[in-house]
C-alpha cells in the first residue's frame, strides 16, 4: 500500500487530520483524490445555494419527479448517471441532522464514497463465472444508482465464491491456489459491500463487513488482511467521532494495534507510520472525552513515533499534518495541567507544522493550524501576567480569518470569531480602557450570526455566555446599568440550552456568572430584588457545584453567595442574612485556605469578620 492508503481521512475541522485509504480520481466537482470532504475542505457547491440543494434532496427523498434539471446538472458535474445522482441526493436528504449549509459538504463526501465504491467494484475480477456475472450485474446496478440491488448482488457474489471455495477445499492439496483465489474474491466483494455501507454512513455495518472480509483472506495474504482490518478500524473511528461512540473508538484503537503487529516498521515503515497516526487519532478522541490523561499521553507517544518515519524531508505535508495532530494532543494535556510545559510544546508543534502548511500551498489547513496555535497561545496568555501571548493569539486568530471566511466556511469562521473574542476579552480584563472589551463584544456578536440556536445550540449558548462575560466587565466599568442588563440577558439566553439535565456543570457555571452580574446590579440599586435574584442563582449553582465534585468551584460560589447575603444583611435590621453569610464564608474557607493565594484568603476572612462584627452589634 502507498502512503495515502495508510491513513484514514483529513480531519481539518478544529484539529487532527489523516488521509484515507484507496484513492479516488477527482471528478469535475473537484472531489479530492484519496480524501474525505469535511466542512473545512469543501470543494464543491454543485452550482446551487444551500436552499436549492435542500429542495433537490427533499424531492429525491419523496421520489418526486420535479427539479429534474437540477438533478441532471448535479449528475453532469459528478460524471454519474441521473439515477445515481438521485440516489446520492436521497442518502443525503435522509440524514436529519445535516443543516442546510453542510448539505454540499455531505453530498461531496457521499459522492466521493460512491466514486470509491464504483472503483472498487470495477476492480473485482472473480474467477467464479457465476460470481463474475453477479459482480458485473452489481456494477451496472451501482452505476445506475441502485445501491440496495448492487449490494444484494455483491452479497450473492460472496456466497457464490464462498460456495466455490468450500468445494475447492475438498481438493486442498491439488487446488490451494484456487481456494485462495475464491476467498480473496469473497473478501473483496464483501469489502465492496462494506463500501456501500460506508457510503450510506452506516459505519457499524461497514466495520462488520470489513471484518468479515478480513476473515476470508487466506493466511498467506497478510498485507491484504491488514488493509481490510485498517478499513474496519477507519469505519469504527468515524462511528466514534461522528456519533459519540466511545466503545467504537476503543475498538478502532485495538484494531490499529493489530495492524501494527502485522505490518512492522522494519518491513513497511510508511504504512506503519500511517497506522500509528490513526491510532493516535482514536486515542486522542478518547482522551478528550475522559478525565484522566492516560489516553492523551498515549496519543502523544503515537504521534511522536509517526514523526520518526514521516520526516519533513520525505513527506513534508504528512509531517506537518502529524505535527498539527501532536499539537492538539499536547494542548489537551496542557489545558489540564497547571504548568505551561505542554502548552509550550503544543505551540512549538503548531509552529513547525506551519513551515509546510503554508497559506499558498494548503490555505484551509494553514488557517486550521493558525487557529489551533491561537488557542494554545491564549491558554498560555491566561496564565501569564504580561499581554504578549494574548497579543500573539489575537494575531493568529486574525490570520486564520483570512482563509476561514464566512462565505467559505461559515461555522469555522464563527468559531474563530468566538476564539478571537475570548483572547480580546482576556486582554481587555487587564487594561483600564474598554477598547479591547468592545472588540470582544463585536467578535462574539459576529460569531452569533452563524452560531445560531437552531443550527448549533450548545455552541450558540457558549458564545452567549462569553458575550455575557465581556458585557459584565464593561458594565462594571460604566456607571449606567445598560451593559449589565445586556449581560443578564446573554446569560439567561445561554441557560435555555445549557440546561441542568443536559450539561450540569456548564449550567452551574452560567448560574454562578449570572449571580455575579445580578449582585453588581443589586449593589447599585436601593431595593433588595437583584440581590435576592443573585442569591437564588448562586444557590442553584451549588446544586451541581458540590464540594465532592468540584471543590474549588463550590468554594468560589460559596464565597459569592456569602458576599450577596452580606450585602442584603447590611440593608436589613435582623441578623439572619448576616449569619447565613458567615456560614457561606466558613464553607468557602474550609476549602480555599492553603490553596488560594494568601491575599485572596485574607479577603474572604475580612468579609467574614465584618459580617460577624455586624451581627455582634445587632445583638
Amino acid at each position: 500500500m502507498g502512503l495515502a492508503a495508510a491513513l484514514l481521512i483529513v480531519l481539518a475541522a478544529r484539529g487532527s487530520a489523516a488521509a484515507e485509504g484507496s484513492s479516488v480520481t477527482a471528478t469535475t466537482c473537484a472531489v479530492a483524490a484519496g480524501r474525505d470532504a469535511s466542512h473545512n475542505t469543501l470543494t464543491c457547491n454543485f452550482g446551487l445555494t444551500p436552499e436549492q440543494l435542500r429542495e433537490v434532496t427533499k424531492a429525491a427523498v419523496e421520489g418526486a419527479g420535479s427539479l429534474l434539471d437540477r438533478v441532471e446538472a448535479i449528475s453532469r458535474r459528478l460524471g454519474i448517471t441521473s439515477s445515481a445522482a438521485q440516489t446520492l441526493l436521497r442518502i443525503v436528504g435522509e440524514q436529519p441532522d445535516v443543516p442546510d449549509e453542510r448539505l454540499a459538504e455531505v453530498l461531496t463526501k457521499v459522492a466521493t464514497d460512491y466514486m470509491r465504491l464504483k472503483a472498487q467494484v470495477a476492480g473485482l475480477n472473480p474467477d467464479n463465472p457465476t460470481a463474475k456475472a453477479l459482480v458485473a450485474s452489481a456494477q451496472a446496478e451501482i452505476e445506475a444508482g441502485h445501491l440496495d440491488r448492487g449490494r444484494e448482488l455483491l452479497r450473492q457474489a460472496t456466497q457464490a465464491q464462498l460456495a466455490a471455495a468450500e468445494a475447492a477445499e475438498q481438493l486442498r492439496d491439488q487446488a490451494q491456489a484456487a481456494v485462495d483465489a475464491q476467498k480473496l474474491g469473497a473478501a473483496r466483494s464483501t469489502a465492496a459491500e462494506g463500501d456501500v455501507a460506508q457510503t450510506e454512513r452506516k459505519y457499524l455495518e461497514a466495520a462488520e463487513l470489513y471484518g468479515q472480509a478480513a476473515s476470508y483472506v487466506p493466511s498467506r495474504h497478510l498485507d491484504e488482511h491488514s488493509a481490510l482490518v485498517e478499513r474496519q478500524a477507519g469505519a469504527l473511528y468515524w462511528q466514534g467521532y461522528e456519533r459519540g461512540d466511545n466503545d467504537a473508538l476503543r475498538k478502532s484503537a485495538d484494531l490499529c494495534r493489530t495492524v501494527l503487529a502485522e505490518r512492522p516498521r522494519e518491513r513497511v515503515p510508511l504504512e506503519w507510520a500511517g497506522t500509528q497516526n490513526n491510532l493516535g487519532l482514536a486515542l486522542q478522541r478518547l482522551g478528550e472525552r475522559e478525565s484522566g490523561p492516560a489516553r492523551l499521553e498515549q496519543a502523544v507517544a503515537a504521534y511522536t513515533a509517526v514523526l520518526e518515519e514521516y520526516t519533513r524531508e520525505r513527506v513534508p505535508l504528512a509531517w506537518a499534518m502529524t505535527q498539527n495532530n501532536l499539537g492538539n494532543a499536547l494542548k489537551a494535556l496542557g489545558e489540564r495541567e497547571s504548568g505551561p510545559g505542554r502548552l509550550e510544546q503544543a505551540v512549538a508543534a503548531y509552529t513547525a507544522a506551519l513551515q509546510e502548511r503554508t497559506r499558498e500551498r494548503v490555505p484551509l489547513d494553514w488557517a486550521q493550524t493558525q487557529m489551533n496555535l491561537g488557542t494554545a497561545l491564549q491558554r498560555l496568555g491566561e496564565r501569564e501576567s504580561g499581554p504578549g501571548r494574548l497579543e500573539q493569539a489575537v494575531a493568529a486568530f486574525t490570520a486564520a480569518l483570512e482563509e476561514y471566511t464566512r462565505e467559505r466556511v461559515p461555522l469555522d469562521w464563527a468559531m474563530t470569531q468566538n476564539n478571537l473574542g475570548t483572547a480580546l476579552f482576556r486582554l481587555g480584563e487587564r487594561e483600564s480602557g474598554t477598547g479591547r472589551l468592545e472588540q470582544a463584544v463585536a467578535a462574539y456578536t459576529a460569531a452569533l450570526q452563524e452560531r445560531t440556536r437552531e443550527r448549533v445550540p450548545l455552541d450558540w449558548a457558549q458564545t452567549q455566555m462569553n458575550l455575557g462575560l465581556a458585557l459584565a466587565v464593561l458594565g462594571e466599568r460604566e456607571s449606567g446599568p445598560a451593559r449589565l442588563e445586556q449581560a443578564v440577558a446573554a446569560y439567561t439566553a445561554a441557560l435555555q440550552e445549557r440546561t441542568r439535565e443536559r450539561v450540569p456543570l456548564d449550567w452551574a457555571m452560567t448560574q454562578n456568572n449570572l449571580g455575579l452580574v445580578l449582585a453588581v446590579l443589586g449593589e447599585r440599586e436601593s431595593g433588595p430584588g437583584r440581590l435576592e435574584q443573585a442569591v437564588a442563582a448562586y444557590t442553584a449553582a451549588l446544586q451541581e457545584r458540590t464540594r465532592e465534585r468540584v471543590p474549588l468551584d463550590w468554594a468560589q460560589t460559596q464565597m459569592n453567595l456569602g458576599t450577596a447575603l452580606q450585602r442584603l444583611g447590611e440593608r436589613e435590621s435582623g441578623p439572619g442574612r448576616l449569619e447565613q453569610a458567615v456560614a457561606a464564608f466558613d464553607a468557602s474557607l474550609s476549602v480555599i485556605a492553603g490553596v488560594w493565594p494568601p491575599e485572596w484568603v485574607a479577603d474572604v476572612r475580612a468579609r467574614r469578620a465584618k459580617a460577624q462584627a455586624e451581627i455582634f452589634l445587632r445583638q
